[in-house]
């Protein structure tokens, strides 16, 4: 009688005679069970490695067979050695048994792809027995696998089984530039923090990096900088791109409009119909003078090339344009406005 040892049967949850489908649909079971991200029970990871034994013999036809003839003695070299037994042929399980699940799910962790462990982990109340079913790939045969795994993967333990990323979202974040920023162009430099892999490809660490923004002289609000895949990185994901959106910073002298800047010039009801000069500043810290005759609400004056550059013709700039807000008296004396009413025509 054949001394069996270890029932790689029995830690599959199989009898012995099961296919091939069987013992995959077994073990992509009993790991996603068992494996230690999820389990945190004692003697999981133990369990865990025996899962990986058992599926690592009875997925070989050849350590398959001479486990059913002479089971896990004949199997690790204490079997007869004579006509029909296994020889010289020794077995001992040297594997590492996340290589074996990831090699089995084509990707470093499967959890991360069907259970959002970016968000904090596997959700607990998920039906592990078949953690695919609430993506349409549970039940009988594995058609739904190809909206998630390559068209090309083959068998589910094979070794062209490959994991089909994808990207997370972009991080976009806003960058406000000064006027003077956008008048000149710059460089700036941001400071992120994200995470990258380990050479194991499971674990990461917290890593600090400078990004050089360069801000080209005219640069409409709007623009956006993008810097491919500098997100965090884990073993499931595509690191998200970061994108940066330029936006005007206020300006306590200027507003602007387009590659034109706006001066709101504040005179008073006797500058405004008397007429006046107004002193302009510039955003290169100069000044202009701007003469005029009778100025009306929203009356407005141009000071040509005094603007920002165009953005595709930066050695050309916008106006300066001045914005005349009249700024009427609150009250007028009696004879303040006798004068006034035989002063100024009627119509």
């Amino acid at each position: 009688m054949v001394k069996m040892g270890k029932d790689y049967y029995d830690i599959l949850g199989l009898k012995k005679g099961a296919s091939d489908e069987d013992i995959k649909k077994a073990y992509r079971k009993q790991a996603l069970r068992y494996h230690p991200d999820k389990n945190k029970s004692p003697g999981a990871e133990e369990k865990f490695k025996e899962i990986a034994e058992a599926y690592d013999v009875l997925s070989d036809p050849k350590k398959k067979d001479i486990y059913d003839r002479y089971g896990e003695e004949g199997l690790k070299g204490g079997g007869p050695s004579g006509p029909g037994g296994p020889g010289t042929f020794s077995y001992t399980f040297q594997g590492d048994p996340h290589a074996i699940f990831e090699e089995f799910f084509g990707g470093r962790n499967p959890f991360g792809q069907f259970f959002g462990s970016r968000n904090g982990g596997m959700d607990e109340d998920m039906d592990t027995d078949d953690p695919f079913a609430r993506f349409g790939m549970g039940g009988s045969g594995m058609g739904g696998f190809s909206r998630t795994f390559s068209s090309g993967m083959g068998g589910l333990g094979g070794h062209s089984s490959v994991v089909k990323k994808q990207q997370d979202p972009p991080l976009v974040h806003d960058l406000q530039v000064s006027l003077e920023e956008i008048l000149n162009g710059c460089t700036k430099k941001m400071k992120i923090s994200r995470k990258r892999l380990n050479p194991d490809g499971r674990s990461a660490r917290a890593e600090d990096k400078i990004l050089e923004v360069q801000i080209k002289k005219g640069w409409k609000e709007g623009t956006k900088i993008t810097f491919p895949k500098e997100g965090d990185e884990t073993p499931t994901n595509i690191p998200a791109d970061i994108v940066f959106v330029v936006k005007d910073k206020p300006h306590p002298v200027f507003r602007r409009d387009g590659s034109d800047i706006v001066y709101p010039a504040k005179i008073s009801l006797r500058d405004a119909l008397c007429g006046c000069t107004v002193t302009v500043p510039t955003l290169e810290g100069k000044s202009v003078s701007v003469t005029t005759d009778i100025a009306q609400p929203g009356m407005r004056r141009r000071v040509s090339g005094e603007g920002l550059p165009y953005p595709k013709r930066p050695d050309r700039r916008g106006d300066l344009i001045v914005d005349y807000e009249v700024k009427f008296p609150e009250r007028l004396s009696r004879s303040a406005r006798d004068t006034i009413a035989n002063v100024l025509p009627h119509s």
